[in-house]
């Protein structure tokens, strides 16, 4: 949910939560977001998501052989996909609660931030990054998967972008408003995402890449599709986004009141369509 953040405020259960991601300058460095969705790290991996199959085949028909790293891997999403596509992958995760249920689904994880983490020589084909990028140094991020690849291996950095029905989203935004009239966020514009809200991220992606020298041009690439919500899975999902990890309980509460009303009146469901968008960038030359 990207919007441009307020400066970060030392955590209390008065403070208002940044959006997800704080996009516009340096999103990595809001560690209190960044840190807080391991909080319910089992409800995450119950109810965000998961990534077009076509995506994965499309990354997974670009790579030189079959090893993955998976950068800010969480509690293991995308790099279940791409086992299930036939790939070995590592993940790197820096939170310990979200390792920790990626170890449990089946994925070897190792705990690190990904700029730091030592790879002990180890090479891979491919390093991709799910929903996390934005949480890693661009610049850092970018020279340590060169390091990590092999020559023509792939980096493929992906994001899911939401777009609610506009009369939910404005709906869902006033359920906000009246819980956190207080909050620096754009409640509007973070409960009805577009492409354009992700320019920002993507062009510190490719900025942070091109940096490196040791990549060909980045390619972009989107996959659309929809996904149906019932009031009650979309409740469930709705705590595990950035701006709603750091809300005390009443107060989520209250949002996802006036939330599960919305969506009561329009039927008790709706349609979400959602654009994955990926930022895909060979070491060495063209992907």
């Amino acid at each position: 949910m990207p919007t441009v953040p307020a400066p970060e405020p030392a955590p209390s259960s008065a403070s208002a939560p940044e959006p997800s991601p704080p996009s516009g300058n340096e999103p990595h460095r809001h560690r209190l977001t960044a840190e807080s969705f391991g909080t319910d790290a089992e409800r995450y991996d119950r109810v965000r998501p998961r990534y077009p199959e076509a995506l994965v085949e499309r990354i997974v028909a670009a790579c030189p052989g079959p090893e993955v790293l998976d950068a800010g891997c969480g509690t293991g999403i995308a790099a279940r996909q791409f086992q299930a596509a036939g790939c070995r992958v590592l993940g790197v995760e820096p939170d310990e609660r979200m390792a920790v249920t990626a170890r449990r689904s089946g994925v070897e994880t190792e705990l690190a931030a990904f700029e730091t983490w030592d790879r002990a020589g180890r090479q891979f084909d491919a390093v991709v990054s799910g929903q996390a990028w934005h949480w890693i140094d661009p610049v850092a991020g970018a020279a340590q998967a060169c390091r990590v690849l092999r020559p023509d291996g792939l980096l493929a950095l992906f994001w899911n972008v939401f777009r609610l029905p506009p009369a939910l989203a404005e709906s869902f935004a006033a359920a906000c408003r009246r819980v956190m009239p207080d909050s620096p966020v754009d409640l509007a514009s973070t409960m009805s995402q577009d492409l354009d809200s992700y320019s920002p991220l993507i062009a510190k992606a490719v900025e942070g890449i091109g940096g490196t020298g040791g990549f060909g041009a980045a390619e972009q690439w989107r996959f659309d599709w929809e996904r149906s919500y019932t009031r009650d899975t979309w409740l469930d999902q709705m705590p595990t986004f950035g701006l709603f990890t750091r809300l005390p309980a009443a107060r989520l509460a209250g949002i996802l009141e006036g939330v599960g009303a919305a969506v009561d009146a329009v039927g008790g469901g709706f349609t979400m369509r959602y654009a994955t968008v990926a930022v895909v960038a060979r070491r060495g030359g063209a992907v």
